[in-house]
């Protein structure tokens, strides 16, 4: 098996393999260009974006900069994704994140580790694990998510917490190490921040 697949695996492998180097340096350069873009430039950006990613929905929107290790080429997004400045997804393996999900500036997706055992790391080994963010989550400013971890739908993950297990669906979750604080519920439906009520009257109605 070629270095290049056992990416996908699990396994150890050595990510210095001439083929891998040869492959991310194009998708890197590509990811320089997206990041070079100016705020007016839209339209050159969601081109760049559909060429980067493995998959990528519509009403997609990322704040430059981008930091990605392969520029996007394992990423899995759905529709609608908005992503604030410094997001970094180490996509050495894929990464698939649910439509309308939300991130915050800062925040670390991970699929990378290296062995504990010295002597290893020392030869450069590294393995990967996939993670998988489900729908209509918020993805807190600094939020760190470690590989192999897997998030449900509509959870909210408080800013700073590092997420080292995995998390269900309708959850808030925070703190290092990240757990859930309690499920979204029938207060949320009437106050948005700190005891401020929902206004319904100002909220745009779907068609």
């Amino acid at each position: 098996m070629k270095m290049k697949d056992k990416m996908h695996t699990g396994e150890l492998y050595f990510p210095g393999d001439e083929e891998i180097i040869e492959w991310q340096t194009k998708c890197l350069d590509r990811l320089y260009d997206f990041n070079m873009t100016r705020p007016t430039e839209f339209e050159k950006r969601q081109a760049l974006m559909k060429e980067m990613f493995a998959e990528i929905g519509e009403g997609c929107y990322i704040e430059p900069p981008f930091h990605s290790n392969f520029g996007g080429a394992h990423c899995h997004w759905g529709k609608n994704i908005y992503a604030n400045f410094n997001l970094t997804m180490v996509d050495d393996t894929h990464i698939y994140v649910g439509d309308y999900t939300m991130f915050g500036p800062n925040v670390t997706v991970a699929t990378a580790g290296h062995p504990i055992l010295p002597e290893l790391r020392q030869k450069g080994y590294q393995y990967n694990a996939p993670v998988y963010i489900g729908k209509n989550c918020w993805i807190g400013a600094g939020v760190v998510i470690l590989p192999g971890i897997t998030i449900g739908d509509n959870v909210v993950i408080g800013a700073g917490s590092i997420v080292t297990k995995d998390l269900p669906s309708n959850v808030v979750a925070v703190g290092n190490p990240c757990k859930v604080l309690r499920e979204v519920n029938e207060y949320d439906k009437e106050y948005y921040f700190k005891n401020r009520k929902i206004d319904y009257s100002t909220i745009i109605k779907e068609e």
